[in-house]
């Protein structure tokens, strides 16, 4: 597929995607969906030579969600919304957050509706300090979709999901941070230096380890910690067989940085 509205591609195992339409702050548009998921289905196919994702926007934004104007409501029509985020976000947020590999948020400007939650659906979200996230749907009469009223109150609680729900007020990078919203606010100056060395560092880590990492702690919501410690021993018996925890074993005796295969 040609891309018109994204900008992908892969070097040194790290791929980039980047929203790009940012005329209008990368808000999306169907044919913006079907890019995404067709560069995301790469990934999962193993078409690509990758060991982690970056997640961005082009220019001054992140992203603004839906781009309205796309599915615009004619004075007296009605619009099923649900089939769009059947058909578009849920599966959007599902493989981002299913991807066997980090996948990093670089949240450059606003990130506000569905884009503030694809950010958040992400495993790191690392933003510049003039960003903000914004859940702007109450404005237009709407709940907090892209998995935004589940994952809200488990990573600021209640009250503050609430809060953030119902005002639709801006949080700033570095309140978000504080409240445990995402990883880290950086200065603007440093975002792709922050970015570029978390990549890098996944991209040369352990692959499988990483992503069973991923796996059990967001499956873990659903379980008991019985059954948790039992998934734990069999990733660890799993992993335990795995050329990279040889490597890592290896390299920590011989005091030399390790060369994980990713296998």
């Amino acid at each position: 597929m040609a891309y018109e509205t994204i900008d992908f591609k892969v070097d040194a195992r790290v791929a980039r995607l980047t929203l790009n339409r940012p005329e209008r702050l990368n808000s999306f548009t169907v044919q913006m969906h079907e890019e995404v998921a067709d560069a995301l289905g790469r990934l999962e196919q193993g078409l690509e030579e990758a060991r982690v994702l970056v997640l961005t926007g082009a220019g001054r934004g992140f992203c603004a969600g839906q781009d309205l104007g796309d599915r615009a409501v004619a004075p007296g029509q009605a619009l099923d919304l649900g089939e769009s985020v059947e058909k578009r976000y849920n599966p959007l947020i599902r493989r981002l957050t299913s991807l066997s590999m980090p996948v990093i948020a670089r949240v450059n400007g606003v990130a506000a509706g569905a884009g503030a939650n694809i950010a958040l659906a992400c495993d790191i979200v690392v933003a510049a300090r003039s960003a903000r996230f914004i859940q702007s749907f109450a404005a237009i009469g709407l709940i907090p979709d892209s998995g935004g009223t589940w994952v809200l109150p488990r990573l600021v609680g209640q009250a503050r999901a609430l809060g953030l729900a119902l005002t639709g007020d801006p949080l700033p990078a570095e309140q978000a941070e504080a409240w445990g919203l995402i990883w880290k606010a950086v200065d603007d100056n440093r975002l792709d230096e922050e970015v570029d060395a978390l990549a890098a560092r996944f991209a040369a880590g352990p692959t499988r380890g990483l992503a069973a990492i991923k796996r059990m702690i967001r499956e873990s919501w659903g379980h008991t910690l019985d059954q948790d410690l039992d998934l734990q021993r069999d990733a660890m018996r799993d992993l335990g067989y795995s050329e990279d925890y040889r490597e890592g074993v290896a390299a920590f005796m011989e005091k030399r940085k390790p060369a994980f295969r990713g296998k």
